[in-house]
């Protein structure tokens, strides 16, 4: 349950939830940066490109020219979450949530 999280860490709940019901996408996801600004994203899933919403999160961050992340969030109805994304950017030991539609969280993967 959100109330479970940290605050910080529902909030990356919150706006991944956001993120995915604005855009009825399969997935929504959140990233706080080393400086603690956040970025959300949805699922891309067009003809030519595929991004997971963990992968366009991380990319909106990057573009922003962030150097390291603290925590992610990812809500979808799927059964497992890949962070190979936020491992290969920030590195080991950087928890992830997954969360259900409703905003549960299931787990917390550490890349």
């Amino acid at each position: 349950m959100l109330s479970d999280l940290s605050a910080e860490d529902a909030k990356l709940v919150t706006l991944a939830r956001a993120a995915r019901a604005r855009t009825r996408a399969t997935e929504g996801a959140a990233v706080r940066d080393s400086d603690g600004r956040t970025y959300a994203a949805c699922t891309v899933a067009l003809d030519t490109v595929e991004l997971t919403a963990l992968q366009l999160a991380v990319a909106m961050a990057l573009a922003s020219g962030v150097k390291g992340l603290e925590a992610a969030a990812v809500v979808t109805d799927a059964g497992s979450v890949d962070v190979g994304v936020v491992r290969h950017f920030a590195g080991a030991n950087i928890p992830v949530v997954h969360a259900n539609g409703t905003g549960e969280a299931r787990d917390v993967v550490h890349t």
